[in-house]
């Protein structure tokens, strides 16, 4: 591994000037500046930017959390975090925590090794010792924080009862995500103030998590609970897509004998027969200005709102029933 003395060696300069060429920390002369910028292309070296950000006292990589990766929804959120930090010169260090509180810690714990300027999190844990580092809250938010930003998970699970209420229901059935999550909470308060407002019976259908695993299981679980089930309120696109394939396989017609709407919008809800209706959160806006948010505390900047919550939209598609 090439490293700054093999630079110095071959530009025939010393450390220190190969040091303050590269940390911008000092002069250096025109003639050994070219030398040294000839001798680093030529050696391919790179510079450690953990180092160079202790040197300097300005980091600039960042730290995202995730809770899951393998929920579309996610990736869409890290695009629009990695857009906005490539544009103001940071780099990012991903964490994929898969719902472990362990991971989290460990993932914080090499976070703040590796010296970064901030923190964006789509996970509300234990970052209770995080006090002299930016930190932005996204999506999940249920601890209160003094940065996030987030979807307006009450008036989804409004638009989804809405929506669902206006296909005649019989039997509906919501399936509610985790109750450690606020925007599960959310989102059933929202849709039980509907269906009270409409006098409309229900049932609830409780979820462990918003992962793979969990929604075949939901799925399975409500055709057993809820034979007679014709409407469902799935608790995320990844368990409403669950349902619509277990329906389809027990040859149940999507949307005459069950209607199903999901909620965050992933590409995939589109691109199935019949496409799944949802509540769209704008995952990839939500990372960006997050980003965005983070970046101002970074660099110190005036910050107009400290919450941001984003609306939500319905995406009205095959698997609903028409209004009668």
């Amino acid at each position: 591994m090439t490293t700054i003395k093999d630079v110095a060696k071959l530009a025939g300069v010393s450390v220190a000037t190969v040091s303050r060429a590269i940390n911008q920390s000092g002069y250096v002369g025109v003639d050994s500046a070219q030398k040294i910028e000839k001798a680093i292309k030529k050696l391919d070296f790179h510079p450690s930017e953990v180092a160079r950000s202790l040197y300097q006292k300005k980091s600039k990589l960042v730290g995202l959390l995730l809770p899951d990766i393998s929920n579309p929804f996610f990736p869409l959120l890290a695009k629009g975090v990695e857009d906005k930090m490539n544009e103001a010169g940071y780099h990012l260090i991903l964490g994929n925590v898969q719902e472990d509180m362990a991971k989290e810690q460990d993932y914080l714990k090499a976070f703040m090794q590796n010296n970064v300027a901030g923190i964006l999190s789509a996970v509300d844990g234990g970052t209770s010792n995080l006090k002299e580092i930016p930190f932005v809250l996204l999506d999940r938010v249920a601890t209160k924080k003094e940065y996030a930003v987030h979807g307006n998970d009450f008036e989804g699970g409004i638009l989804a009862a809405k929506t669902i209420a206006e296909g005649s229901p019989k039997e509906i059935v919501l399936l509610v995500g985790p109750k450690s999550i606020k925007g599960s909470v959310e989102r059933l308060k929202g849709s039980v103030s509907v269906f009270k407002e409409e006098n409309l019976t229900y049932q609830l259908l409780q979820t462990d998590s918003f992962q793979f695993d969990s929604a075949k299981k939901a799925s399975l679980e409500l055709f057993e609970q809820f034979p007679k089930v014709d409407s469902v309120i799935a608790s995320n696109d990844v368990h409403g897509l669950a349902i619509l394939k277990e329906a389809l396989r027990r040859g149940i017609k999507v949307p005459e004998e069950l209607q199903i709407i999901g909620y965050d919008d992933i590409p995939f809800s589109q691109m199935v027969y019949p496409s799944l209706a949802t509540i769209a959160q704008p995952a990839y806006e939500m990372g960006y200005k997050g980003a965005e948010l983070l970046c101002r505390i970074m660099e110190n900047q005036p910050i107009d709102k400290k919450i941001i919550q984003l609306p939500v939209l319905l995406k009205q598609r095959e698997t609903l029933r028409k209004k009668e």
